[in-house]
């Protein structure tokens, strides 16, 4: 692999930045809602952002200095200030009015008005929660740990969720949130976002307790399998088990394979329909039929 190596060092903040964002991608955007000590409204995004722990509830966003003129935010100001936020989520119907609220408007204008969106009284904070949003958290700041005094440098902001709000509207019956409905925005390197619903979202499901097989004990003729792609050999390295005799004689009988054994090259033909198998997450069937000798 022909690889771009690049010393942070030696490389432009802007550039390295937009490297470093297009790879740790894509990442959730925090939109956070404060007041100053005027009690003047602020909203902006903020895509270093993620959760950490669930007790207790732990998200973290970092404010960042501008890197061309190494100033601060009005967010970090007012979280100093108040000790409070609240953190909205990003769906894809408020995304171009989440873009608006990335302006630097000046010091005191809101962007509620700005961006059109409607601020709603949070039970426990004084800051506001956006109402097109679908999910709201209510937070204090337990702690600003400052990482530099350059332009680019963060302010992790360490947030305790105190109060959530889900609109019904995305939850599924069993009272779980719906990716479908939620229908979240992702941020990406430069102007680039993704939209977290439809054929976007994959379904992985991974057993961790028993241990699963793992690679290493799969047979030497499956490793290297110029069919079998790393995502195949991660489905058959998952199974806690590998598949059995009778598993593998139950296949072992069924037309198409009998069809594949009697190709000029039945190794081949048989890696290929066993991958026809793991593609539709007939993980077990086509693990079988891996292994019919």
């Amino acid at each position: 692999m022909n690889m771009l190596s690049i010393d942070p060092k030696d490389t432009p903040q802007k550039d390295f930045h937009q490297f470093m964002l297009g790879t740790v991608a894509p990442r959730p955007i925090a939109f956070v809602s404060t007041v100053d000590e005027h009690g003047n409204k602020n909203l902006a995004p903020y895509s270093f952002f993620n959760a950490f722990s669930s007790n207790p509830p732990i998200l973290v966003f970092s404010s960042n200095r501008r890197g061309s003129d190494n100033s601060t935010k009005d967010t970090l100001h007012n979280v100093q200030a108040s000790g409070e936020c609240v953190i909205n989520a990003v769906n894809y119907a408020i995304v171009r009015q989440m873009a608006v609220a990335s302006v630097d408007f000046p010091t005191g204008v809101s962007e509620f008005e700005k961006t059109g969106l409607t601020p709603i009284p949070s039970d426990l904070v004084k800051a506001f929660r956006v109402k097109e949003s679908p999910a709201h958290m209510e937070c204090k700041v337990k702690d600003i740990v400052t990482l530099g005094d350059k332009g680019g440098a963060g302010h992790l902001i360490i947030c305790e969720v105190v109060r959530m709000h889900i609109s019904k509207d995305v939850l599924t019956d069993r009272n779980r949130i719906d990716p479908d409905k939620m229908d979240l925005m992702g941020r990406m390197g430069r102007a680039y976002y993704v939209r977290c619903s439809g054929a976007a979202i994959h379904t992985i499901v991974q057993e961790y307790n028993p241990v699963t097989i793992g690679y290493d004990q799969l047979p030497a003729h499956i490793k290297n399998s110029p069919v079998l792609t790393g995502n195949d050999l991660g489905k058959l390295a998952g199974q806690v088990t590998m598949p059995s005799e009778e598993e593998i004689n139950a296949v072992a009988s069924e037309a198409d394979v009998l069809n594949a054994l009697g190709q000029q090259n039945p190794e081949a033909a048989l890696h290929y329909l066993a991958k026809s198998y793991l593609d539709r997450d007939d993980v077990r069937r086509g693990f079988s039929m891996l292994l019919i000798k």
